[in-house]
Parts: C-alpha cells; structure tokens; sequence
C-alpha cells in the first residue's frame, strides 16, 4: 500500500451494534484501556466473541475498571495480545456485537439500545414530523440524539426524559419537547452572533 493511502477496511455486516472501543495500552504486558458503552460497563466482556471494525474476530479476556474516576473506562486482556506493541495496534478499535445477542431492552423502565432509536422519526409535541434520528453521539456530556431535519442543518437533542418525553418503538417514533427545540434555535442564533462578522460588544 502507498505511503499516505486509506486503510481498506473490510465492510461490516449489518445488524452490528457498537459495544465499546479500545483506548491506548496499559503497561507493558498486553493490557489495553477499553471504553465500553454497555449499561453496565463490565458487561462487554458477557456477549462472547466481538467483532472489530477492521473485520477481526476479538476474544476478551479478564476485565477490570481503570484508575480514575470514569465508570465507562475499563482495562482489559485481549486473547493473542501478550505485549505493549500488540496492544497499541489496537487503539481506536471499536468493537461491534451482533444485535440479536443483546436481547431486548427495558423499555416499560425507559431502558433503550440506543441502536434501535436511529432511524425513528422525530416529531414535536403537537405532532409536527422534524425529521429521522441518525445518530446517538455522546460528547461527554450525556447522550444524544442528532435529527436530520428535510432543510437545514442536524439538530442535537438531550436524550433525557424532559427533552425527550416518549418514545414509540412499535410506532417507529419519538417525541421532542418543545424547550429542546427552542434551546437548539437559541443555540443556533448565538452561534451566529459569536460569528467572524459580528460586532465586538
């Protein structure tokens, strides 16, 4: 491959669901940081065998949670890495589970996979469709969901239940409270004022 060329990268099968994703090594005898996205965050390594984003089949080992105060934040032992180097191959992993072997959610307890929230249409409380969810990003600040709306650019909504009141999985749908509209327009208009030609106060 060319020095500078894209990686190519198998393409992975549909129907996977990401559980976590693997951080630089820990230590020098094949232990690697592994940020997990499951409700329970030792519960990744109870799903069997993982499948990694460039196609690879990885088998995890002992799990434990990592120094510091990040509860999502694990180390862990992954089957045929036995030192440093082969640990830091794996940074940046991200690690996918089929969704058949999660089970099903909660949802009478407000317990969701977030995987089965995209693709549901959004629609404001007086029944005014907004658009699809495309995505559930998390920035450090909690989840959330990003609405593509017909014009204009995506919307980021709390995924909480003041900003989010119902969800309707049957119904293909979810309700957006009208304050999480309003906030994201007033977000929007400071973004603007705060712009390269505004006016210095």
């Amino acid at each position: 491959m060319a020095r500078g060329a894209p990686a190519i990268r198998p393409a992975l099968p549909d129907g996977l669901v990401l559980l976590g994703e693997f951080g630089r090594a820990h230590g020098l005898k094949g232990e690697v940081r592994l940020k997990s996205h499951t409700g329970d965050p030792l519960a990744i390594g109870t799903y069997g065998p993982l499948t990694g984003a460039d196609g690879r089949t990885v088998v995890l080992g002992p799990l434990r949670r990592a120094p510091g105060e990040a509860p999502d934040m694990l180390v862990a032992r992954v089957d045929g890495v036995a030192d440093r180097d082969g640990a830091e191959a794996l940074n940046r992993l991200g690690l996918y589970c089929p969704r058949e072997r999660l089970g099903e959610a909660a949802a009478d307890e407000d317990e969701y996979f977030l995987a089965d929230l995209i693709g549901l249409d959004a629609a404001a409380e007086d029944g005014t469709p907004i658009g699809p969810i495309v995505a559930v990003p998390n920035f450090g600040g909690g989840d959330l969901l990003e609405i593509a709306p017909p014009e204009g650019p995506t919307l980021l909504v709390p995924f909480t239940k003041a900003f989010v009141p119902a969800i309707d999985l049957p119904g293909r749908r979810v309700t957006v409270a009208a304050d999480a509209l309003v906030a994201e327009a007033e977000g929007e208009a400071e973004g603007e004022a705060d712009g390269p030609d505004a006016e210095p106060a």
